[in-house]
């Protein structure tokens, strides 16, 4: 992370509680490092164990993610980032119209059969991934489903998380997968 990203990072991040005087004791690495950790091993797509050297041990690392995660911290500080984002582009921090697509993707061997399916449309045997975006393409919401769950069945259960995190959200573009009964529910919610 360069400095001048630090500087517009850190004071989105929460405050550890042996800071603000709550008792504990204080971390033994740095929050810059445990994120530059995190976002290696999402640019690199590796394993938490295959964690190069030049960063705190993975188990830390792993630690400080599953913390922030069970704690909403993860999408808290996401959100934060997509609002900053947002108004640095001159948009309202809060979306009023979004894009909902999905895309199925092939599956490794390792993945188990009850979590894939088979995509008729596409010829895909794997998962589908779901995805609401704003207009300036920043995620708001995403669901992963086996490929042979039906676009419109995944828009309903996906399209109320979005809805109920995003209260301004009034207008949502879709293709044609979304035809039908999900247009109807939609317009009655």
């Amino acid at each position: 992370m360069t400095d001048a990203e630090w500087t517009a990072v850190r004071p989105l991040l929460p405050v550890p509680g042996w800071m603000r005087g709550r008792g504990g004791r204080p971390e033994a690495y740095c929050q810059r490092q445990l994120l530059d950790a995190i976002r290696y091993l999402v640019d690199n797509g590796i394993k938490w164990r295959a964690m190069p050297v030049d960063f705190p041990p993975w188990d830390r690392v792993y630690a400080f993610f599953r913390r922030w995660r069970d704690h909403g911290l993860v999408r808290e500080f996401h959100d934060r980032l997509r609002a900053k984002a947002r108004e640095r582009l001159g948009r309202d921090a809060e979306p009023s119209a979004g894009v909902i697509d999905s895309q199925s993707v092939k599956a490794d061997a390792v993945v188990g059969a009850d979590s894939r399916g088979f995509d008729g449309g596409k010829l895909v045997n794997g998962r589908k991934r779901h995805v609401v975006v704003d207009t300036l393409g920043l995620l708001l919401g995403v669901m992963v489903t086996a490929a042979d769950t039906g676009d419109r069945a995944a828009a309903h259960v996906l399209l109320e998380q979005v809805v109920d995190a995003h209260h301004r959200l009034a207008l949502i573009w879709a293709d044609g997968g979304y035809t039908g009964s999900i247009v109807e529910h939609c317009l009655a919610t």
